[in-house]
């Protein structure tokens, strides 16, 4: 059976991985499974993945980490969408030129406005035709009210947190209330036997770690994964192909400055600004692709962007490694985290498939030594198809563009950068919108709703008149579009501005559910 599980690497995929399996297993005094985190004192993580998905509320109650708690503790604000501004043409061309990614669900059920959307030509942006979240967003306003309980709002949402808090938290429940293991050390060596697993890492100060299952949770380095089974990586750069961030802790310059209910995404010639509002500063990045930019002009891009009180702050450099491992669990060693793979901090992909494969490892996790091999074999297939569909997804952010100004989008817009899957879904879509049946598992990252807001936001045409005659409920289509407006007019009296309610959350807390 087994018995003991290691986990080799803390920051935010090692903690959460660790909450995961101990939750499935039972908790503190309940398991007969002893899991052991072993975290490095002296490596740092990467610690700038500050934008979560809205999964991430299902992953903390899970936990029995409470909202208002998570709130108070990690800098944590709301997130209801990511806008995307300069993305679709050259700056300046358009004092809209920007769109929303939001959280809410479309507005396909019992009608799909979509294709409504796409027959009638009107000034609405495609967010505003099917849902309100992007009109929230743009007030400032939070997505729910102090009399919400923890979890629930009017609207889908997410969060922004700081990660080296967010680790603490998730570290502290781990610890304290499920009965995690804490080990403070340096691997030095890993003891492989004739079979080819691993019998026990060793350390610095804290002797031989023996495992029946270890957890490579080492981020870049891969300590396991790549430094002892030497699995290959599938580089991705092909595709996407910006490497390199730099990230700058901004300060508010007044307390009470307005903080932004989505992330702001604003596209430069070599790569991508994030711009995220936490709770008492700005994170900020300039994503880019050395092949096409320096160093020194990509900090002068990012500081002028910061603005002047950018000259007072640093920069921390971040390399990156775009792609994943040919396989991501090995004999009786797995990989979750920067060690399994990485494609960007474009919506939020780093804790949305931290948080996937700890979950999957957690409710597929074996009894017995004798079934690691054919669950392996299981996680791997399923893993595989999840990266896959990430970076098609992500590549159509880029591909999509109608940018001309830099050689970075001209490579970008070619159909030789694009996976040819994802070539083959938007040929069709050129001439039918896409359906839920284009997504048929449940293991994609991202589904039907994720892409319509990006292709019709990126304006991607879709020609409808071979399908135009099913559509006969137009007008039913403008009833929706008018309820969203009035629906907006109505939570404007009720929705405080985002910094306000954070503020008496904080001093109040929420009610739990």
């Amino acid at each position: 059976m087994i018995k003991s599980i290691v986990i080799v690497g803390g920051g935010t995929a090692g903690w959460i991985t660790a909450n995961h399996l101990a939750v499935a297993l039972g908790g503190a005094g309940k398991s007969s499974v002893q899991i052991t985190l072993l975290e490095s004192p002296d490596i740092p993580t990467v610690g700038v993945g500050e934008g979560t998905v809205p999964a991430m509320r299902n992953t903390l109650a899970h936990f029995g980490i409470r909202e208002t708690d998570f709130l108070r503790e990690c800098d944590a604000t709301f997130k209801q969408s990511i806008k995307f501004v300069d993305w679709v043409h050259n700056p300046g061309a358009s004092v809209n030129n920007f769109y929303h990614h939001v959280f809410d669900y479309p507005a396909i059920y019992p009608l799909n406005t979509v294709p409504y959307w796409l027959l009638e030509p009107n000034n609405l942006k495609f967010a505003d035709a099917v849902s309100l979240q992007g009109k929230v967003c743009d007030a400032g306003l939070a997505p729910k009210m102090i009399t919400h309980p923890e979890f629930q709002g009017v609207t889908e949402y997410a969060y922004h947190l700081d990660a080296g808090k967010f680790s603490q938290l998730l570290a502290n429940n781990a610890v304290n209330k499920l009965g995690v293991k804490h080990v403070k050390a340096n691997l030095t060596d890993v003891d492989i036997d004739e079979s080819g697993d691993i019998q026990f890492v060793k350390t610095d100060r804290a002797g031989d770690l023996k495992g029946d299952l270890f957890v490579d949770c080492s981020g870049f380095n891969a300590l396991l994964i790549d430094k002892k089974y030497k699995v290959k990586f599938i580089d991705q750069s092909q595709h996407l192909f910006v490497d390199t961030a730099l990230a700058m802790q901004v300060p508010y310059q007044n307390p009470d400055d307005p903080i932004a209910s989505h992330t702001i995404a604003t596209a430069k010639q070599s790569g991508w600004i994030w711009d995220i509002g936490l709770s008492s500063r700005r994170g900020v990045g300039y994503v880019y692709s050395s092949q096409y930019t320096d160093d020194t002009s990509a900090e002068e891009t990012l500081r002028n962007y910061v603005g002047g009180a950018a000259s007072e702050l640093q920069c921390r450099k971040i390399s990156m490694k775009i792609g994943y491992r040919e396989k991501f669990w090995v004999n009786n060693c797995v990989s979750i985290g920067l060690s399994q793979g990485f494609v960007e901090p474009l919506e939020a992909t780093g804790l949305l498939l931290f948080d996937a494969a700890a979950k999957m490892l957690a409710e597929l996790l074996p009894g017995h030594k004798q079934d690691m091999a054919k669950t392996s074999r299981l996680f791997n297939q399923r893993s595989t198809y999840t990266w896959k569909r990430v970076i098609d997804f992500i590549k159509m952010h880029y591909y999509l563009s109608q940018r001309d100004d830099s050689e970075f989008w001209i490579d970008n817009r070619k159909a030789s950068s694009a996976p040819q899957s994802l070539l083959e879904a938007l040929d069709l879509w050129h001439n039918r919108p896409p359906s839920e049946y284009d997504f048929f598992s449940r293991f994609e990252a991202f589904n039907l709703d994720n892409y319509l807001y990006v292709l019709y936001g990126m304006e991607f045409q879709t020609n409808m008149s071979g399908i135009a005659g099913r559509y006969t409920q137009a007008e039913k289509s403008q009833e929706f579009y008018r309820r969203f407006s009035q629906q907006f007019d109505e939570l404007k009296t009720q929705l405080e501005p985002n910094r306000k309610l954070l503020g008496r959350i904080k001093k109040y807390g929420l009610q739990t559910c």
